[in-house]
Formats: structure tokens, sequence, C-alpha cells
């Protein structure tokens, strides 16, 4: 298992200031940054799983406890210049807990940024998408934000992450972190559970780790219908731009693009990799 503290520190850390600095002594690294811990079992088993990926070494927090893990994230940050991938879990919910490092982040890779270090986002969406009227164009602003933040190289929306405000049962009170335990009230319709399923519960099905090939096509298949008919409930309007939204080159709003996690992840990882 990793631990970060195992890892020589490079020389090219040392006395350098590190801020807008070029780093061209990367390795086959992926850094994952989240306080979500399902979350971040999903992106690293998508990962470790995919035979295109084999060589690389993914990084992920191991800390449970909130100080710990926060702490352990930040001791990260400056790890990255030596990763050509970085994963940011940019949720409104815990943003503001990890946006000291990726401050950090940003300053020590800013140079390389889709050169030869890339970023790759995933979240929730803005706050008013599912409001009267909305569309998806209230992305085009929000996902602006945050090209000048992070100049990522891709954003993933996740739909398994975005909760009407009514239901966002986050708390931090001293050691104690809670994110929602089941997915957002919209799809319980396509279960049958009562309360909705458990967020674990979905990612480990529709990722199908250790199922053959067959398997793994039919919850993808699984869940690009149910994307499909939640889209068309909510957006009937954009019913023209589904196939787009459902693609890898993803959905074009205004000057951005926004794609769906996890359709076409691992693509992206392995295209992305092979730039750097």
């Amino acid at each position: 298992m990793y631990d970060p503290r195992n890892i020589d520190k490079p020389t090219y850390l040392k006395d350098t200031g590190l801020d807008a600095l070029s780093h061209t002594k990367r390795k086959d690294r992926i850094h994952i940054f989240s306080l979500d811990p399902i979350l971040t079992t999903d992106i690293y088993e998508r990962i470790s799983c995919d035979a295109r990926l084999a060589r690389y070494l993914v990084i992920k927090p191991r800390e449970q406890k909130l100080k710990k893990l926060l702490k352990e994230l930040d001791a990260m940050a400056q790890e990255t210049v030596s990763a050509k991938l970085i994963i940011l879990d940019v949720r409104r919910d815990t943003l503001s807990m990890l946006q000291k490092t990726y401050n950090k982040i940003v300053g020590y890779n800013r140079r390389d940024f889709n050169k030869i270090c890339y970023t790759l986002l995933i979240g929730d969406g803005p706050t008013n998408l599912f409001g009267p009227g909305a569309s998806l164009e209230v992305f085009a602003a929000y996902l602006a934000t945050r090209r000048v933040d992070y100049s990522p190289a891709a954003y993933f929306y996740d739909p398994f992450l975005h909760y009407d405000p009514q239901e966002t049962e986050t708390r931090v009170i001293g050691e104690e972190f809670v994110l929602p335990e089941r997915l957002p009230q919209r799809f319980c319709a396509y279960f049958k559970y009562e309360q909705g399923p458990k967020v674990d519960q979905m990612r480990h099905y529709f990722r199908a780790v250790g199922k053959d090939a067959q398997v793994r096509g039919e919850r993808k298949k699984s869940l690009r219908k149910m994307y499909i008919k939640e889209i068309n409930r909510q957006f009937p309007q954009h019913r023209e731009q589904l196939k787009d939204l459902l693609s890898k080159q993803g959905l074009q709003v205004a000057s951005e693009r926004l794609h769906l996690y996890p359709l076409f992840f691992e693509d992206w990882i392995y295209d992305l990799t092979q730039k750097s």
C-alpha cells in the first residue's frame, strides 16, 4: 500500500521554492485528491484494473479521520511535481476544506499543466442546475471558473455527487465528517430501494471489478440508460445534445466541454498519460 512517507523526496524539491517552476523529471504516477473514500476507491480501481495503465503508480490517500486526511493530502500536494496526472475532487461540499491544498498543487505545477502534466476534475454541478427553467447551459460559467482555477484537461460531472440543497448531509464537527450515504433522491425511481441505494453499492456495481467483459459491458449500458432517462426527464430541451454528452468528446457548453463520470473516464486517463 502506498505510504507517502516512504517515498524519497526528489532532489529538485529541495530549496527551490517550487511555485511556478517547471518540473520535467516526472514519473508514471497518478495522484488522487478527495475526502471521499468511496469515490477514491472507484477511481483507484478503475485505473488499476485497466491493463493499458498497468505501469502507472496510482497514489491515493489512506487516512480516514478528517484532520489526518487533510494533513496527508496537503503533504501529497508537494509530491505532485513528479506526477503526470492529477485527479481532483472539486464537489462543492468539500472544496472549501481542500482549497488550500489545491492552491499549492496549482502553484507547484502551473507551468507544466497541459504540457507534461494534466489535471482531471470530478465534481457536481451548479447549485441552480435543477431550478425552474434551468438547462445544461448553466454549466458554462461554472466550468469557466474551474478552468481558471485548475486548468483541467477535462471536467467530469458525476450525477451521483449532485444533491439538491435540502439533501446535503455533509457535517464537520470536530473529528466527525459525514458525506451522504445514499444516492440523490432523483435516482430512487430507478431502483427497488425505498430510500435509494447506497453510494458505495452503486459504485461497486457499475465498475464491475473482477467481472468478465460481457458483464462489464452490460453494466455500462445500464448506467448509460439510466443517465439518458434522467437527463431527458430533467432537461427535455436537450434531447438533441444528449448524444454528445454521452460521448467521449463530451458536450460543448459555450467555450467549455462537459463529460459524464465515469463514461470514457479510463480512456481519457490513458490518452492523457500518452500525451504527457
